[in-house]
């Protein structure tokens, strides 16, 4: 089969589109013949070398995807050759076939399509859990959202507004703010502004947001100054740098609460992927959940796709099509 592999880590020219030996079937798993996968920033990370890889080159990237099962192997009950399914953690995945643990396994309804499975699955579940785990958003809350244009931010602001939230964006520029409003948020600023003051006024009592969702990290301690007392702020990412240290007396002077948020904590059986999956679909066909367009690279293109991620440019999903 082909696959989009490296030897050595580095930039994107180390990506290479090669034969490898397909996967072999074994028990409890399926092998998926991909039709569409998700490119994430995890796999820039991977690529040079930041996240840790097992095993020797070449390499493969990727983790999320959706395709057809092309076998079955032993001790695999409830899934078929020629099922549509689709997974959210499973290494390897920049291939034309890829071998899934059963467990690992979202069936694919016929009416969500593989390219909105491999643009949904990562980060809707992350947005999920974000939103229904991490702080409980109810109507009428107040709600910021850090790197609001994200693929992540965009969805967690759909799921926060279907809930009856309001929210307050944070972005970096003008054409990802425009994206931002589109996706439903009430208000966006930049990060240039100083938001840190509009944040609190813009609350209806002018006392801050009830929750801050945090993915930047360098932000923290001003997330923390425009969430309002007995508020709370998620950490869930660091993309702008490490916190500061966080002194628990702040946090008991104004009984405002830091939780930390990590999707692999929120999805460790079976029964909770597919729930939370069935739950973004069902957003979807309701229409309360809108998948943007995302920009679409063969697989042979990957290199050309890992620059376009990487450029910051991109304010949607990035697919790879085998």
């Amino acid at each position: 089969m082909k696959a989009l592999v490296f030897d050595q880590f580095g930039g994107p020219e180390v990506l290479e589109y090669r034969d490898i030996p397909d996967p072999e079937i074994s028990a409890g798993h399926v092998i998926v013949k991909m039709k569409a996968i998700g490119l994430n920033f995890a796999d820039i990370y991977r690529r040079k070398g930041n996240y840790h890889l097992t095993g020797m080159p070449p390499y493969i990237l990727g983790y999320e995807g959706a395709g057809v099962i092309e076998q079955v192997g032993p001790g695999v009950s409830g899934l078929h050759i020629g099922d549509r399914v689709a997974f959210a953690d499973v290494p390897l995945a920049n291939a034309e076939r890829v071998s899934v643990p059963d467990e690992k396994i979202i069936p694919l309804p016929d009416d969500i399509s593989f390219e909105q499975a491999s643009s949904l699955l990562l980060q809707g579940l992350t947005a999920h859990y974000l939103a229904n785990d991490s702080y409980r958003v109810q109507a009428g809350d107040e709600v910021l959202i850090h790197a609001v244009a994200g693929g992540v931010g965009q969805l967690l602001t759909q799921l926060c507004k279907a809930k009856g939230a309001r929210v307050f964006g944070l972005t970096s520029t003008d054409a990802k703010k425009k994206v931002a409003l589109e996706a439903g948020a009430d208000e966006v600023m930049l990060y240039q502004e100083a938001w840190t003051k509009a944040v609190p006024a813009w609350s209806s009592d002018g006392d801050g947001v009830r929750v801050a969702y945090d993915s930047v990290g360098s932000t923290l301690m001003d997330s923390f100054a425009v969430v309002r007392t007995k508020g709370a702020v998620v950490f869930y990412g660091m993309s702008g740098g490490d916190p500061q240290p966080v002194d628990p007396r702040m946090l008991m002077d104004t009984s405002k609460t830091l939780t930390g948020g990590d999707l692999w904590n929120h999805v460790t059986t079976k029964s909770e992927r597919i729930h939370r999956a069935e739950s973004l679909f069902s957003e979807v066909r309701k229409g309360r959940l809108i998948l943007g367009e995302p920009a679409v690279f063969r697989l042979h293109e990957g290199a050309e796709a890992h620059r376009f991620l990487e450029s910051r440019k991109s304010t949607g999903k990035i697919l790879l099509i085998p």
